[in-house]
């Protein structure tokens, strides 16, 4: 049985794979989390009572924790996407973003070295480290038809996207130079359940329902591809294993929108799934409120992502219309998520995409 372990399992992408290796593949599955702000272990509430099912609170950055970890549960594969990833937060507090994303990437790719070189030859040939990653490294677009390719050079233009990019060129070298079997994934933005509500799309679903304004950075044409969290984690298990050693591969959604065109369409679906509204609102659209724009804030991001459709078979299987309906039907039936977040410190303040 492959026994994945998954650094980040707790959040938003994380628990979307973990949930469909434990719940639809049969894996087991060492879900190492730290638990920030954006973890929530109440995402994993289906797995948390299966045999198969084993979490570990530890920081990525402590390397002892890390190699006991490695030790005691002797994972096949490694699934890394911890990391701080906020861009809004990366331009207020940088320095949890370098420690994190980078200096947490070194201390885990070192753990995993360690044990890779104690495994038989058997257990080598079967071991992967799978580093996920964003399509943010590549940076900006400049014309409508181009896109991110896997050749496309780096330009990050934020903390943030500069140390995923730093933990992208370690996962690269670890590989070229400790023979370690890498391969990375690079994707567009990701939405559906479960999502923190300081992202877009919940909080705009959130704060529509509570009849708070719907702030949108500058002119709202800002462009992006959308990608379903579930066609993602799919995405990844595909590549952890089929993907070549080595490779990497995009992954997109074919969705491309701009932030305007989102709220919209959040809002449309609201008035047809929510339609009795808070008081004093008598259209969602008419909460929709235009602010400052983000330093350094990128025009278009747009994946191309025909290799991993070329090479491993895998196509997105929601259309953004599908999966938005999808996701703003599972907020409204599953307020006991996200009531339980309000309730701590986080009060619906909006910080960015």
């Amino acid at each position: 049985m492959r026994k994945i372990l998954v650094t980040g399992g707790a959040g938003f992408i994380g628990s979307a794979v973990v949930r469909m290796a434990i719940k639809r593949l049969d894996f087991s599955v060492v879900n190492v989390d730290k638990l920030t702000y954006a973890g929530n272990l109440e995402s994993l509430t289906d797995c948390s009572d299966v045999p198969r099912y084993f979490y570990e609170q530890v920081d990525i950055c402590d390397g002892p924790s890390l190699a006991r970890v490695f030790e005691e549960h002797q994972p096949t594969c490694v699934m890394h996407l911890a990391a701080e990833s906020h861009v809004d937060r990366s331009i207020n507090g940088p320095a949890v973003f370098i420690d994190t994303n980078i200096m947490g990437t070194f201390s885990l790719l070192e753990a995993a070295r360690n044990y890779f070189e104690s495994l038989s030859e058997v257990g080598r040939k079967k071991f992967r480290f799978h580093h996920i990653s964003t399509d943010e490294v590549y940076g900006d677009l400049e014309g409508l038809g181009d896109f991110f390719t896997e050749q496309t050079p780096y330009s990050p233009s934020s903390p943030y996207s500069a140390s995923k990019a730093a933990s992208d060129h370690l996962v690269r070298a670890w590989g070229r130079t400790y023979g370690l079997p890498i391969v990375i994934t690079n994707c567009s933005n990701n939405y559906g359940p479960y999502h923190f509500p300081e992202k877009l799309i919940p909080h705009v679903i959130l704060n529509a329902i509570h009849g708070k304004p719907l702030p949108i950075y500058g002119d709202g044409s800002q462009i992006r591809d959308w990608l379903y969290v579930e066609d993602h984690a799919k995405a990844l298990i595909n590549v952890l294993a089929e993907g070549k050693v080595g490779e990497t591969y995009n992954i997109g959604g074919h969705n491309e929108k701009t932030n305007l065109e989102v709220v919209q369409l959040i809002c449309d679906l609201l008035e047809e799934l929510a339609p009795d509204k808070p008081s004093g609102v008598n259209n969602y659209r008419d909460l929709i409120t235009f602010v400052n724009d983000r330093p350094g804030h990128d025009v278009r991001y747009a994946i191309d992502a025909s290799k991993i459709e070329r090479e491993l078979g895998w196509v997105p299987e929601e259309t953004f219309e599908t999966g938005l309906r999808k996701t703003v039907r599972w907020y409204l039936n599953n307020r006991h998520w996200w009531e339980r977040i309000l309730s701590g410190a986080y009060r619906l303040e909006r910080l960015g995409d």
